[in-house]
């Protein structure tokens, strides 16, 4: 070390400048950083810059970012390019002239990076302008994003698009991503696409991590070149690797699912985690639909719910809705449907199309409030008058059921009508009116037509109001077998009343051959599921032993929770019951005997 000592005292400040680069070079970090050092002292500016950057990436000396902020300015101040542009990219990350470390890490890169402190723009802004009008592509770069996206006060778009472009052609990754997204606000042109798609590659293959994740995307998606979901996930791994919390969330996402990798589930769901712990609300969500769906374990609702509400704080409309039907359901969480409105309303507000209709769904039900029922209402009247047809069903229903404005049958029907060309539930709704005589003239044969319509196609509510009209003959001829089949097909499904309906034809009285065993099964079913006047046949059964199998004391209990929901006729079956026995005193039929006879 003495002999470096005194090699170093006897070398000129630019001979120390220049063995202090090549010995950096050679990995010789902390002998380069001494050389530097005394080469900066004597101030040259090349050598204050160096020392600044190695103070910065802690290269042989103990990192340091407010030694390294103030080297650096001082090269800036004597108009080092290099230094200047590195100078205004601090600046951005609220390292600017006068920074302490008090704690900050730095290392957030400019472009997809994240700020750990407040950005100082008017500093970044000047400093960034000296570089690019000195001809640096780093400057050029860091001005272009300043003007694009910095504060009102400084932005100046087709300014800052020139900048992008000249730092694209100077070869800077950052300017290359820059102009790449510029050219991505329009992209009708062919050229402008392979223009693009060059840019993004260049940016990406120089290691950019936002650019990484951008050109994987493009890969995955097969946007205007080959899809290649392989190369996709080695783009967000490189990105995930360097920190992007997006690449993180598909790189994670790609191990989960197999999707251009081989699937690997548990570190899959490391690296979502990972992102959704930073902040990523797409990982969030993404880990909340993992836990929700389950897989090879049952789903947790619970961990999933936790995760949704990370995502849904984002605003992350996919997370809001899946969170309000878990808020809806109670799966996880206590069941609240005011707090499913909620969360329909943000995702609705958000953008989200189904959570207009899960909304106004729950508005139908007595949730939300008046302005969740002004504003659902104005947002289904819009999409309506501009053509969309399931816009129209439901704004139909609004008008139907004045949520958010006062009913009025006859729009209604006009707006069910036209909906019902192409929307199945249009077509029940608009049939029930027909046969109803609800803004429209009663016109039975004509809702028949309707609801069978939409039955054909499976919508249970409108198989089970088919097969009661083929019961009862309205709007068309009886057809006993076929209402019984309609109605088997919807307590398939789980419709309670038609489990009612199905026991009720077995039970007789009607066109098929009944069967009293398969009455008593569906009574069951129907009544197990809160049906009153179920229960209320179910416990009949038992009482008088129709199906083969009586038992006086489940026909009462039957019977009573029918009489517990208000069912007047079931009164009149549970005083015809036989008394309960007294438990506590033994009956004449129960001889006791004395133990061990």
């Amino acid at each position: 070390m003495a002999l470096f000592d005194s090699l170093m005292a006897g070398l000129s400040p630019s001979a120390a400048l220049r063995r202090g680069l090549r010995q950096l070079d050679q990995g010789n970090a902390r002998q380069g950083f001494l050389l530097l050092s005394r080469a900066a002292r004597s101030g040259i500016p090349e050598a204050e810059f160096r020392v600044g950057r190695c103070y910065l990436e802690g290269a042989g000396v103990p990192p340091s970012r407010g030694d390294g902020v103030r080297w650096v300015e001082r090269a800036s101040t004597k108009g080092y390019v290099e230094a200047q542009a590195l100078l205004a990219a601090l600046c951005l990350h609220g390292m600017g002239p006068g920074f302490a470390d008090a704690g900050v890490n730095a290392g957030a890169g400019l472009f997809g990076g994240q700020n750990l402190a407040q950005p100082d723009y008017p500093n970044a802004a000047k400093w960034a302008r000296r570089a690019a009008e000195a001809g640096s592509s780093e400057g050029q770069a860091v001005l272009g994003y300043i003007l694009s996206s910095g504060p009102e006060s400084l932005r100046n778009i087709d300014e800052g698009d020139r900048w992008y472009q000249k730092a694209a052609e100077g070869g800077s990754p950052q300017g290359q991503l820059g102009y790449a997204l510029v050219l991505a606000r329009n992209t009708d042109k062919p050229e402008t696409q392979v223009e693009l798609l060059k840019h993004l590659r260049q940016a990406a293959e120089k290691g950019l991590a936002t650019a990484l994740y951008l050109y994987g995307m493009v890969q995955e998606r097969g946007l205007n070149l080959p899809q290649d979901r392989a190369a996709a996930a080695a783009c967000y791994k490189q990105a995930a690797e360097k920190g992007h919390h997006g690449a993180q969330a598909r790189w994670g996402y790609a191990l989960m699912t197999g999707n251009g990798v081989a699937p690997n589930p548990v570190e899959g769901e490391s690296w979502l985690r990972r992102a959704a712990l930073a902040g990523d609300r797409e990982a969030a969500a993404l880990v909340g639909d993992i836990y929700a769906k389950g897989g090879n374990l049952p789903p947790n609702y619970a961990e999933a719910a936790m995760w949704f509400r990370r995502a849904a704080d984002g605003n992350h409309r996919g997370a809001a809705r899946a969170l309000g039907m878990l808020y809806l359901t109670g799966a996880g969480v206590a069941r609240d449907q005011d707090e499913a409105a909620r969360l329909f309303r943000i995702a609705a507000v958000a953008g989200d199309a189904s959570s207009h209709v899960d909304l106004g769904n729950l508005l139908l039900r007595g949730h939300g409030d008046e302005q969740d029922s002004i504003r659902t209402r104005e947002w289904f009247e819009q999409a309506a008058a501009s053509g969309d047809l399931i816009a129209a069903f439901n704004f139909g229903v609004c008008l139907a059921e004045g949520v958010g404005i006062e009913r009025d049958d006859r729009k209604a029907a006009e707006w069910l009508r036209r909906a019902a060309d192409g929307v199945i539930n249009a077509q029940y709704w608009y049939g029930r009116m027909l046969v109803e005589g609800r803004g429209v003239d009663a016109d039975p044969e004509e809702g028949r037509i309707w609801i069978a319509k939409a039955a054909e196609v499976g919508m249970i509510e409108a198989q089970v109001m088919l097969a009661d009209m083929m019961l009862s003959g309205r709007g068309g001829t009886k057809d006993h077998p076929a209402a019984l089949a309609l109605f088997e097909k919807a307590a398939g499904q789980g419709h309670v009343g038609a489990m009612f309906a199905v026991g009720a034809m077995f039970g007789g009285g009607h066109d098929i051959p009944w069967d009293r065993v398969a009455a008593q099964r569906w009574f069951r079913a129907a009544a197990e599921r809160g049906h009153p006047y179920a229960q209320m046949m179910l416990g009949r059964y038992l009482a008088r032993n129709l199906a083969g199998e009586q038992d006086i004391e489940e026909a009462r209990r039957w019977t009573e929770r029918a009489v517990a929901q208000g069912l007047q006729e079931a009164k009149a079956d549970l005083a015809a019951l036989p008394p309960a026995p007294d438990q506590n005193t033994a009956s004449e039929e129960t001889p006791i005997h004395a133990a061990g006879e």
